[in-house]
């Protein structure tokens, strides 16, 4: 609750709105250390850590191989599995919310597809010779708002599939049930394993 507490300003329309924060709700880091997550991470490695104590039987080697399981784990669901859980929306507004967690991002001319991501620089300079105005994100790099301005009226659509901030919450009931369903699997194991254990 208090690491919540702490980045709700991050989080907060207008300071997105201004720039002042490139963070998401459900930024890797960020999202897996706050409300039922954070649980599910905190149980799952208990379970994991228990699991690899019954099977290996050496502190120092079981901790290790709990460390492993668990950041590849973490990784896996950060990188790959979280994105997934609800369908994203496809919008080719400019102004989305700045706390929404955008998956990707593409181009359109006529109706087809035209590129995807950045346009290149041979593009930007062929139709913004000056550069496109507006406001900058990381490294001086213009914001997709102000290219997007400057390719719109050449015929140029820009779309965007995200998550918006107000799936937070049914994210985190996803990834805090599946992460349940996985340690009462895992201790189960370990208790059948015990049993199993000659005296």
């Amino acid at each position: 609750m208090l690491f919540s507490w702490y980045y709700q300003p991050y989080f907060a329309t207008a300071n997105q709105n201004l720039g002042l924060s490139e963070a998401s709700p459900f930024s890797a880091g960020l999202f897996d250390l706050r409300g039922v997550a954070f649980a599910g991470w905190t149980l799952v490695a208990f379970a994991i850590g228990a699991l690899a104590g019954m099977l290996i039987r050496r502190v120092v080697p079981a901790i290790v191989a709990t460390l492993a399981a668990y950041a590849g784990l973490a990784f896996a669901a950060g990188a790959f599995l979280r994105e997934h859980y609800l369908t994203p929306l496809v919008s080719s507004n400019l102004n989305l919310p700045g706390s929404g967690w955008i998956i990707s991002q593409w181009w359109t001319k006529g109706g087809k597809f035209a590129f995807a991501g950045f346009p290149s620089d041979s593009l930007i300079n062929r139709f913004c010779p000056a550069g496109p105005t507006g406001p900058v994100g990381p490294h001086g790099k213009p914001k997709a708002v102000a290219i997007a301005q400057c390719l719109t009226p050449h015929g140029y659509t820009q779309w965007t599939s995200y998550h918006p901030a107000s799936q937070f919450w049914p994210f985190q009931w996803i990834e805090g049930g599946w992460l349940l369903a996985l340690s009462v699997l895992l201790i189960a194991a370990t208790v059948w394993l015990v049993r199993r254990r000659p005296d």
